[in-house]
């Protein structure tokens, strides 16, 4: 049986600014690995300047940390911009996207996964209604098993490895 870990937090999450403090929060969290499923990449949430601070600190500290990020609908991040996405250019040893496979997008939710131990959920990914938790590692896990199988049967997104000039 696990043993609860004092420092766990757990939180509902019902607004946009909790989704993005929620992720700032599993960012600074993570010493190795964040694993993102998302729909759109959340604009104000995945771009946001102390979200973006936090992932390049933690790819600049840790040689071996990685960030992954499935995104099931790019085109409005590809079309507009994305700063995480020219970030993610930038450290593309360290950051990788994918688009999720046309027949697996029939996923509905979206999640943040910090270390296979922290965990930003939200059933509807087109709602802010979600719960986070700072140490799940059973259902991170479990989360972090399907995006893993996803994340094998897409392709990486070309649109993201192009340099803007």
């Amino acid at each position: 049986m696990e043993q609860a870990n004092d420092n766990s937090k757990r939180w509902v999450i019902s607004t946009r600014e909790e989704m993005r403090q929620a992720a700032v929060t599993m960012a600074k969290l993570a010493k190795r690995r964040i694993s993102i499923f998302t729909h759109d990449l959340e604009p104000g949430i995945y771009d946001d300047p102390e979200f973006l601070e936090v992932v390049k600190r933690l790819v600049l500290s840790q040689t071996y940390s990685r960030i992954r990020v499935l995104i099931a609908d790019p085109t409005r991040a590809i079309k507009n911009g994305n700063n995480f996405v020219h970030l993610g250019r930038r450290l593309n040893t360290y950051i990788e996207f994918r688009h999720v496979r046309e027949d697996l997008r029939t996923h509905a939710e979206a999640f943040c996964i910090a270390d296979d131990v922290g965990l930003v959920y939200r059933l509807q990914a087109d709602r802010w209604e979600g719960i986070a938790d700072t140490h799940e590692p059973s259902i991170a896990k479990m989360y972090g098993n399907m995006f893993d199988e996803i994340w094998t049967a897409s392709e990486v997104e070309m649109e993201f490895r192009q340099l803007g000039i």
